[in-house]
């Protein structure tokens, strides 16, 4: 396998985790670090730490990172496009739809690769969940329901917890259904002070009929990360904290106990944890991005594109839009 040299722009607690990877990970090497307020973490070991993306470029890097805050993605991707750089850039790929679209284009228009780090696409209990799903496990869905609940994060303060954390749920609920959004209706609140919503809660339904609920917030102070599809024949609920699926059957046994029956509208069947392999999401995310780089068929996984980016940003405008006007609001094709 070639070996890719990969720069890396922003060493913050996102960029760590990257710098890390890039190193583990067979087939790219980890050929220099950028950012201007220097390495808090200690990542860059021998490497001398750029001061800018231009110095970056000047290594003679094949792919970059981008983990720095959502307000600077949109210059740095459009100077790795202009240096003909592949680049996977933190999610949300941007903080607006005009800017995400300039990014886009930047990358589609010179055939490089444009990647966005939806990470939770590559966790195992969602993507065993994705493939139960497509081979008919639940049948027809009906309905979507996630929830990401955590304490405050002090390093986000460009965009609230729709951009940050709801474009997690908007990518996987589109992905698993299979289906963009149509329309959505939401609620947010600001407790903490700050310029952005740090509570959002939301409903919507899918171009292809299923019905979706979402809550999230920074203002928990437990973490939950939980997705439930309920289908004809059950539910499929992935914790992607622990990486755990478990799916609950609708019952084939009658219930006989009369006070039990009433309050049932299906019954309970039988109810399995599955043993899955556990690999890092980001690994498999830095796998699918040298693969999509290299041409690798078939890749490891698939990575998250930068299209794909650009709509989880109009959905998430769409759920701040509804907030604000108190309406339910249609999403453009």
């Amino acid at each position: 396998m070639a070996e890719l040299r990969v720069g890396l722009v922003g060493l913050g607690m996102m960029g760590r985790h990257h710098a890390r990877v890039i190193r583990e990970t067979e087939g790219i090497t980890l050929a220099g670090v950028a950012d201007a307020l220097g390495d808090p973490h200690g990542v860059a070991g021998k490497l001398a730490v750029s001061p800018d993306v231009d110095a970056l470029i000047a290594l003679g890097i094949d792919a970059a990172v981008v983990a720095v805050p959502t307000a600077m993605h949109e210059a740095i991707a459009l100077r790795l496009a202009e240096a003909g750089v592949h680049a996977l850039v933190e999610k949300p790929i941007s903080g607006d739809v005009d800017s995400a679209t300039r990014v886009v284009e930047a990358f589609e228009s010179r055939g490089l690769v444009g990647a966005v780090g939806h990470i939770e696409r590559f966790n195992p209990a969602l993507l065993s969940l994705r493939a139960r799903l497509e081979s008919g496990d639940l049948g027809e869905v009906y309905q979507i329901a996630t929830r990401r609940q955590g304490p405050f994060p002090s390093r986000i303060a460009d965009v609230g917890v729709v951009k940050d954390l709801g474009t997690h749920d908007i990518d996987l609920t589109s992905w698993l259904a299979q289906s963009r959004f149509a329309t959505v209706s939401a609620q947010t609140t600001l407790r903490s002070g700050r310029e952005f919503e740090d509570m959002v809660s939301f409903t919507a339904r899918l171009q292809n009929g299923v019905i979706t609920n979402h809550l999230v917030n920074w203002l928990s102070p437990m973490k939950e990360r939980v997705t439930i599809v309920t289908g004809e024949r059950g539910a499929l609920v992935a914790d992607t904290v622990s990486g755990d699926l478990t799916f609950f059957e609708n019952g084939t046994v009658r219930t006989e106990w009369d006070s039990v029956m009433a309050f049932r509208g299906v019954s309970e069947g039988t109810m399995v944890r599955y043993a899955i392999t556990k690999r890092e999401p980001l690994r498999s995310e830095h796998e699918a991005f040298r693969d999509a780089i290299l041409g690798v068929t078939p890749p490891a996984a698939v990575v998250v594109t930068m299209r794909e980016g650009l709509e989880n940003v109009r959905v998430a405008e769409a759920v701040l839009e509804s907030a604000r006007s108190a309406s339910t609001i249609t999403i453009s094709a």
